[in-house]
């Protein structure tokens, strides 16, 4: 058995080191440590409750946008405060195109640079690929990147500015839509709509969004050549490499729901696993510290009873990073859960076929692109220029509120509590928590441990191309990670 520690990773938001046990060539087991511990639920004690609203977007630059939905969302539930359909709408479309942006950036600038290593130069796609997604001077970026400016020109209109904005707030959004900005906000819509039909799908987000199994998935792709779009050239790559054999992890699956409109949720909240679906259990959440630089170390406990005290006296910890765990299980968290706990047609038959891997992350993330894009637009038609935008409400003395969210990442939830109109008590679970978690109580390792397992090791690798694709299929966010 041989040991190597994998990191720190480039292209990695936040700090990140795997220990791997290797034999025989191949990952035996891991321990995914998050080396950077940050306090922001500590930062937040004492506060006045509305200031979390400035606090916790600075827990990351590229999700700042979802970190401040969480905290609008739990400080409503603390105001039992609703929002006016036109808030609903626009928190959807700021939401939207942090989440999009962010998903765009993964595929474009962390994953697909990937395969442009010399490690491949042997490959038959390798120069197309190599030309294409090499880091800093390939083809694609310079496409890519002014469509994604173009893009986040929404932000500027309904949010002033991104990230770090202030706009969104517990009972709506502080911005109203003009009727002119409304017709803008199509144009911006339209315009990276035809970024992703042109170039990355190669065809419109309607076929891709229609896309009904795996053999439709590949039938789709053989139709052209597969230089002709971007998309395309992934699958090519996917193929030849096997990466649906790559990184399979617990096969369980958790999604908060995501995008809600008037009691409804444009994909459903829950989880899934083997073919079962169960509704949200939010009393089943609950973190484990017994590998953590923690205290209480002892039984679980629900994150509205959390302590967040670091400690490097945990002799058993290796991570700043609790466990966050859904009825004592593992699960999994991101694009594809949240496709899968939908029940979208694709995914759902991806994931029968061969589970969570490298392969069906990736085509989940690409896919929620093409959904969430056309529903965008709808939105935007929606909104009522004349209508309120935002509701205000009375901050309790004492109160205990939860607000959730879908990051581009996965499932993201705060936990406030209100105490002498003071918070008491801040704890966040991140995206990134779930997925790169160490292990519990009961000595299951967290989902990328257990995703790792397995992958080939060449001799003399320090960091293994093949764990680089696994870490890289969830897009860890590991400044999240641990607060």
């Amino acid at each position: 058995m041989s040991r190597i520690v994998a990191g720190p990773f480039n292209r990695v938001e936040g700090d990140l080191e795997i220990t791997l046990q290797t034999a025989s060539g191949k990952v035996q087991s891991a321990e995914v440590n998050s080396p950077l511990y940050r306090g922001f639920e500590r930062i937040l004690l004492g506060h006045k409750p509305m200031d979390a609203l400035v606090y916790t977007p600075r827990i990351c630059g590229i999700c700042s946008v979802t970190q401040s939905v969480a905290s609008a969302r739990a400080l409503a539930d603390v105001m039992n405060l609703s929002m006016p359909v036109n808030g609903e709408l626009c928190t959807n479309l700021v939401l939207a195109n942090e989440n999009i942006t962010d998903l765009l950036t993964h595929f474009y600038l962390f994953f697909m640079p990937d395969f442009a290593r010399d490690t491949y130069a042997d490959k038959p796609w390798f120069n197309d690929i190599h030309s294409r997604f090499k880091a800093t001077s390939g083809s694609a970026a310079a496409q890519m990147l002014p469509a994604r400016a173009d893009f986040l020109h929404l932000m500027g209109i309904m949010a002033g500015k991104w990230p770090h904005t202030l706009s969104l707030q517990p009972g709506g959004v502080a911005k109203a839509i003009e009727p002119k900005e409304r017709m803008r906000l199509l144009a911006i819509v339209a315009g990276f709509k035809r970024f992703l039909e042109n170039t990355l799908f190669g065809d419109s987000l309607a076929t891709i969004s229609q896309l009904q199994s795996e053999a439709e998935l590949w039938q789709w792709c053989d139709e052209k050549d597969w230089q002709q779009s971007d998309f395309r050239r992934f699958l090519q790559v996917a193929r030849v490499q096997e990466l649906s054999t790559l990184g399979r992890g617990t096969d369980h699956f958790l999604s908060f729901g995501a995008y809600g409109l008037q009691g409804q949720t444009l994909w459903a909240s829950g989880s899934y696993c083997q073919g079962d679906n169960k509704p949200l259990a939010i009393s089943q959440i609950a973190e484990d510290h017994s590998h953590s630089w923690m205290t209480n170390t002892g039984s679980p406990h629900p994150p509205a009873q959390g302590i967040t005290q670091p400690s490097l006296d945990n002799e058993a910890g290796y991570s700043w990073c609790k466990a966050p765990r859904l009825a004592n299980q593992v699960v999994e968290v991101g694009p594809l859960a949240r496709q899968v706990v939908d029940g979208h047609p694709l995914i759902r038959d991806l994931v029968a076929r061969s589970g969570g891997n490298v392969l069906s992350r990736i085509v989940a993330r690409l896919l929620e692109m093409a959904l969430v894009v056309q529903q965008m637009e709808l939105w935007i038609k929606q909104i009522d220029p004349k209508a309120p935008f935002c509701h205000h409400g009375e901050m309790p003395g004492e109160a205990r509120g939860v607000g959730l969210v879908e990051a581009a990442r996965g499932s993201l939830g705060h936990w406030l509590e209100v105490k002498n109109g003071k918070i008491s008590n801040y704890q966040i679970i991140a995206p990134t928590s779930w997925n790169f978690s160490p292990r519990d109580n009961q000595e299951q390792p967290g989902a990328l441990e257990q995703a790792v397992v397995g992958a080939p090791v060449a001799e003399g690798e320090k960091t293994p191309v093949s764990v680089q694709h696994i870490v890289r299929s969830f897009d860890p966010c590991m400044a999240c990670t641990v607060h």
